[in-house]
């Protein structure tokens, strides 16, 4: 099938197989990024500003995704010593002073992050029919600040805290679905990184797995059943 391209209305299937609407037994979600808009990058810049120049700026965000990635991917520990570890790790990595308060000032403004404009709209029509579930690398004190936001109901909100384990890892996964007592088959997974959740959602079997073209990761083929560039478009995909 061939790609939509250019129109925020236009939805795209990557996989032959799968014939629109699938109507999963619970709509998984990724929460920052795909449904609250994302400030991590944003907030670097502001706090590094004084210590790395501005041509440095996009080489600096870029390095300290991936220092969070890579802290996500070891052993469990708090989103507080995450964040401060990554900061750590970019500081020393530019030959800059490492500075504590930077890494809580961004965990403190977590919670007040609010949604991408077309998320309320799009999970409404949505929340009624077909129970809505967070997967979240979040800390249980963090996000029910940032759901409150999201303009619907969800049927359960899950952490990394909870889990004890972070996306990308199995473990985060296995956790919601031993909650939920069902498996993957009957799900759809939404998220925009295919880092923390597509490829793993296409290693564990989802029903469907629905990318949302965010822009801060390129679209992969391989690892999504269905493109849509924002949550407004969602209900098509169940058949609402």
């Amino acid at each position: 099938m061939a790609r939509a391209r250019g129109s925020s209305d236009e939805m795209t299937s990557a996989s032959p197989s799968f014939t629109p609407p699938f109507r999963p037994k619970y709509i998984s979600f990724d929460c920052y990024g795909t449904l609250i808009r994302f400030h991590m990058s944003e907030m670097a810049r502001e706090f590094f500003a004084d210590r790395i120049p501005a041509e440095a700026m996009d080489h600096m965000c870029f390095v300290f995704s991936t220092y969070r990635f890579d802290e996500a991917m070891g052993p469990w520990q708090p989103y507080r010593e995450l964040l401060r570890s990554a900061v750590r790790r970019t500081a020393k990595k530019f030959g800059v002073e490492y500075r504590e308060a930077d890494a809580d000032s961004i965990y403190d403004m977590v919670p007040k992050w609010g949604p991408h404009p077309d998320v309320p709209g799009g999970l409404s029509k949505i929340a009624d029919k077909i129970p809505l579930v967070i997967l979240s690398n979040a800390m249980n004190d963090q996000i029910p600040q940032n759901v409150a936001l999201l303009g619907a109901p969800f049927h359960r909100v899950y952490t990394a805290e909870s889990a004890q384990a972070y996306k990308p890892r199995m473990q985060a996964f296995e956790y919601m679905f031993d909650q939920l007592g069902c498996g993957p088959e009957v799900m759809m997974h939404v998220s925009s990184s295919f880092r923390y959740d597509q490829n793993t959602a296409t290693d564990l079997g989802f029903g469907c797995r629905v990318f949302v073209g965010r822009g801060h990761e390129p679209s992969n083929a391989n690892y999504r059943d269905v493109e849509i560039p924002h949550i407004g478009c969602l209900p098509a995909v169940v058949g609402l």
